[in-house]
Formats: structure tokens, sequence, C-alpha cells
């Protein structure tokens, strides 16, 4: 490589470095503005300088953002809601007095109604739930419409992709979903109805039923476990 060469790559590397600098100062800048602004409409930010908002985002009054939270795009955030740490919240409207994490994702036509909850490790998309419904830990709920007073189970997961289409949940008010319970999507889970822990669920549940689909438990007593040879 000449020395025409090398000084040519030399330049072109810096002017690449020094653009990619300016954009980072820049995006800084715009988040501290972001920042300060929530902070003039009352919203409680701990630690702002950790978490990341966006221009569109609308805020109520009274919100606590704890640290490490994004907030991408099109965010609705009513009032007296809570958005625990490490959460990331995009295309959503979330309705007042909700609580939201710590650990969720929040992805695009979620929408959480008053007095909802959305735990840890929980994932929703294009979902409604209902007013003082809970989805605590560790759950999936896609394509789903969840009505008021249901409590989803850890582990809970809504098969909504058969491979070419997706297709809808319907839970109705005051259900119980037990944990680690999959349903299997075109459903409907009636009113006041309860379906048992660990069960696959692949047919609509009549309202006030209790529904099951677990296998019957067997013991082989005094079983010795085989040794390594």
């Amino acid at each position: 490589m000449s020395y025409l060469e090398l000084t040519y790559n030399v330049k072109k590397n810096f002017m690449k470095l020094n653009k990619n600098l300016q954009k980072v100062k820049k995006y800084k800048l715009d988040q501290d503005k972001l920042r300060n602004n929530a902070l003039k409409q009352g919203v409680n930010l701990i630690a702002p300088e950790t978490i990341f908002l966006s221009k569109d985002t609308k805020f109520g009054k009274n919100i606590t953002i704890e640290p490490y939270v994004v907030v991408r795009s099109k965010v609705k955030i009513g009032n007296n809601v809570i958005i625990k740490s490490f959460s990331h919240i995009e295309g959503a409207t979330i309705e007042k007095n909700a609580i939201i994490g710590p650990y969720a994702r929040l992805r695009p036509g979620t929408v959480l109604k008053e007095g909802a909850k959305i735990g840890n490790f929980v994932e929703t998309k294009k979902s409604t739930i209902g007013n003082n419904s809970k989805v605590n830990h560790l759950s999936y709920i896609g394509d789903t419409t969840i009505g008021q007073n249901s409590n989803i189970g850890a582990g809970t997961i809504t098969c909504n992709y058969n491979g070419i289409n997706k297709n809808k949940t319907i839970i109705s008010d005051n259900v119980f979903i037990g944990s680690n319970t999959s349903l299997v999507a075109p459903i409907k889970i009636n009113k006041s109805s309860v379906v048992g822990a660990g069960s696959v669920i692949t047919k609509n549940v009549n309202s006030n039923s209790l529904a099951l689909t677990r296998t019957k438990q067997t013991e082989i007593k005094n079983y010795k476990r085989k040794k390594r040879k």
C-alpha cells in the first residue's frame, strides 16, 4: 500500500469515526432534552440518565419510571402508572393505575386497561389486558383479549401462530388460568372459568367450568435409580 493510499484510508476512517461520534453526541443531547421535558411534566424518572424516551411519548400525571427502561415510539402512559426496571415498551397504550415490570416487554398493539398488571419476564403483543387483570410471571400473551379481573398464571403461553396464520385467544372476565398452561388459538375461555395448571387447552371452555388436560400421575413404590457402570 502506497503512502497516499494509507493516508486516504486513515482520513476516511477518521471521518467515519467522527461522524459516528457526532451521531452519538446528538442522540445523547436529544435524550437529555426528552428527559428534561418529562421531568417538567411531573414524571418521576428515577436515575433519568438510564431511561430512554421517544419524542412522541404521551404522559399522564403521577407516573414513576424506574432505571433502565426503554420507551420507544407510539406509547401513551396514563395517570398513576408505575414502570419498573428493565422494561421495554413500544406502540402500547397504558391506562391509569397500571403496573409494568420489572423485565417486561410490551410490543406494538398492547393495551393495558385500568389497574392491569404485567409482571416480570412477560411479553405482550397485539393484546388487550382488561381492568385489574394480571399476568404476573414468565408468560407470552399474543393476539389476545383478556377481560377484567382475570389472573394468568406463571408460564402461560397463548399459542397464536400455526406456521401460517396468527389466531386470536379470548379470555373473558373473572377467569383463572393455572401455571404452565398452553392455550392453542383460536380459542375462547368463557367467564368465571378455571383452567388447571399444566394444561394444553385446544377447545373452548364454557362459563363457570374447570378445564384440565393432565395425564394421571403414576408412582412406582420402592423405585431404585439405575447406577452408572
